[in-house]
């Protein structure tokens, strides 16, 4: 009896470390505000010098929200991530950077509605693949046309339908031109014009949920001229599948894009895109994981079809509790030691220390 009682405290635990960590510092007359923090110590092993040694960071950030009336209620949210490996010198380009910064009102049963730097609504496919210990969401770059984190997004969700059918949910979002500077990082890469998205999602109660985005952006004229990619529109569309229920997490994506994955020196005219992940929650804490994912572009000029990522994952994590655990993963590299993109072919292997709160 008491081993049963004991289990039956540790199941919603371990059930829900996966999920965001907050800490509550006030919660009084409809406002609420909680802090958030993570420390995320990891070392990197591989032959390919850009990603072997030091990658810790940590992130801090606060979300909050006050009731403004019975139906209406104000939210708002922030995170900024800091690179750990840096040298007490490297201000100027040290790559700390906002993750996260968005504001907004959500009215009853009508939904929420935001502005700032907030996910693109292609995230809501890919985030159900994006579960790996270190590696994996290779498809969600942020600043890439609504796949990841995105600036300057007007963002529209309701759940529910309206209050109407319990499981679905709708999502609108519009983004204005973000034409980076050329001394900027990834300039090319991290700009965008004018566009939109949309997302549909229905969670039945057994576990199951399925979920499909759209997105259409205008290009820059700088990226129309680069040597690869000449489309002005750049368009993604993405399907995922996922079973989170019983202690076990399963999900798959399939997706494709016009003019929208980068690739040296501009963008595949076409890409798929493909990922698949299995992991189970035992009720010590221990997760092991295991995912394929891949990128393949198709009419690129001069080459054809080409692979741009492709590996195995295979890894585990280890929750002492919600907010400390260790993990370790190791990346198979498949891509070709000749692939015409000259892509680094290495393997990569991490392991890690993460307090969250």
């Amino acid at each position: 009896m008491m081993k049963r009682k004991v289990i039956a405290a540790l199941i919603p635990a371990l059930l829900s470390i996966t999920a965001a960590n907050a800490s509550e510092i006030y919660n009084k007359d409809g406002n609420k505000l909680d802090l958030q923090g993570k420390v995320n110590v990891s070392h990197q092993m591989s032959n390919d010098k850009a990603n072997d040694g030091d990658m810790s960071y940590a992130r801090l950030g606060f979300k909050g929200q006050t009731k403004i009336s019975d139906e209406l209620t104000g939210y708002g949210m922030w995170q900024y991530q800091y690179q750990l490996n840096n040298s007490e010198g490297s201000d100027a380009q040290n790559n700390n950077r906002t993750r996260l910064g968005f504001a907004g009102l959500k009215y009853a049963n009508l939904g929420s509605l935001d502005y700032g730097r907030n996910y693109g609504l292609i995230y809501d496919v890919l985030g159900y693949a994006d579960m790996l210990p270190k590696f994996g969401g290779d498809a969600a770059f942020s600043d890439g046309f609504l796949a990841g984190r995105s600036g300057g997004v007007a963002t529209w969700r309701n759940q529910d339908f309206f209050g109407l059918v319990k499981g679905l949910s709708i999502a609108a979002q519009y983004q204005g031109k973000n034409e980076r500077s050329a001394t900027q990082t990834d300039a090319l890469r991290r700009s965008n014009g004018e566009g939109y998205a949309t997302s549909l999602q229905y969670s039945f109660d057994f576990g199951l949920s399925l979920v499909g985005a759209y997105a259409n952006l205008d290009r820059t004229a700088a990226q129309n001229t680069a040597l690869r990619g000449d489309g002005e529109k750049a368009e993604l569309w993405a399907g995922g599948i996922k079973y989170d229920a019983n202690q076990i997490y399963l999900a798959s994506i399939y997706g494709e894009t016009r003019n929208a994955t980068p690739i040296p020196r501009g963008y595949a005219n076409k890409a798929t895109n493909f990922e698949a992940v299995a992991q189970y929650q035992f009720l010590n804490g221990f997760r092991p994981s295991l995912a394929y994912v891949s990128s393949r572009g198709q009419d690129v000029e001069n080459i054809g079809s080409v692979d741009i990522y492709k590996y195995v994952s295979v890894g585990a994590y280890y929750y002492f509790n919600k907010n400390m655990n260790i993990y370790a993963e190791y990346k198979i590299n498949l891509l070709q030691a000749d692939n015409k993109l000259g892509l680094a072919n290495d393997d990569i292997s991490v392991v890690g220390l993460t307090y969250q709160f």
